[in-house]
């Protein structure tokens, strides 16, 4: 099997694990408030990612000492930091998914790379051009289509939806640069380690005593965010980022079938214009990105990249 199909295989499954994940987590809001959803999403998201993370060292009989290698760090604030942010971003992400349409809450969710653009070049001065911000003005008006403020159909709990979009990118500006001195791994596992501890307090002030199937529901979402996290960072070592991106919205598919057979909802031709939008301006900005990159990697002059990226 060549890389490519590889890939593809990997962030299908991803995608899926992702988009079961979603449904996991309407079905718990059900009967348990969300912040009690999120704590453990990441408690049972841990329990799935150690066994993962330890398998290759107890197979050379060093699973404690490479569990240490993975936890040493230098950047202990900046993580602090990035899991603070990330854990707001999560309570707003859920909520919109516990209280609005599937289909609109993840097509909201997937207009996260516009403003990742902004921000990079907001906190980390990139170069962004002409036709890279036409795609990003196209994502916003993706994302008012989908939000209608000017109708009788607006809802402000769309807006929480984008603000958790808007704090993803953050997120995602913060774990580039984490990157640059750690590994996925320890980016992975020191996010759950301070995940669990800040997720707690909301949890145990909205507690609600999980019964019967409730627990099955918090399981898998902790274990299918996991899964998909870790299929997700594989994919994108194998493939191209442009090659994959549309891939991911297989997502949006599953949540408006979840939607309709489980959940009784519809999806509007506005909701369906709207992601449209959305999707073709994220594929072309990753499709950019994955350009710039491969000139970057190749040490072209910054001069040679053609007007209007």
């Amino acid at each position: 099997m060549n890389l490519q199909l590889r890939a593809a295989l990997l962030m299908l499954a991803s995608t899926v694990g992702f988009g079961l994940m979603a449904v996991c987590i309407r079905l718990a809001s059900q009967t348990e408030p969300v912040a009690e959803i999120a704590f453990f999403r990441n408690l049972f998201g841990l329990a799935g990612l150690l066994p993962v993370l330890a398998w290759p060292a107890l197979r050379g009989g060093g699973a404690a000492a490479h569990l240490r290698q993975v936890l040493r760090t230098t950047q202990l604030r900046r993580y602090f930091i990035r899991c603070l942010i990330g854990m707001v971003s999560m309570w707003m992400g859920f909520w919109a998914i516990a209280n609005l349409p599937l289909a609109q809450a993840v097509s909201l969710a997937y207009s996260s790379p516009i403003f990742v653009t902004i921000a990079a070049v907001l906190l980390l001065g990139e170069r962004v051009r002409v036709r890279r911000w036409l795609a990003v003005v196209a994502g916003f008006i993706g994302v008012l289509v989908i939000v209608r403020p000017w109708s009788h159909a607006f809802s402000t709990g769309s807006l929480v939806a984008v603000g958790a979009a808007v704090i993803t990118a953050i997120v995602a500006i913060q774990i580039k640069q984490l990157s640059h001195h750690d590994g996925s791994d320890t980016i992975v596992l020191w996010t759950y380690l301070f995940w669990i501890p800040m997720s707690l307090p909301a949890a145990l002030w909205f507690w609600h005593p999980p019964q019967g199937i409730a627990w099955l529901w918090l399981l898998l979402s902790g274990v299918l965010g996991t899964v998909g996290q870790l299929l997700w960072t594989r994919a994108l070592k194998l493939g191209e980022v442009s090659a994959l991106t549309p891939i991911s919205f297989v997502q949006l598919v599953i949540v408006t079938i979840a939607g309709w057979l489980w959940f009784d909802e519809r999806v509007d031709r506005w909701t369906a214009l709207g992601a449209a939008i959305i999707f073709a301006a994220t594929a072309y900005i990753a499709h950019r990105e994955a350009v710039l990159a491969r000139q970057h990697r190749s040490n072209a002059p910054s001069e040679a990249v053609e007007p209007g990226n």
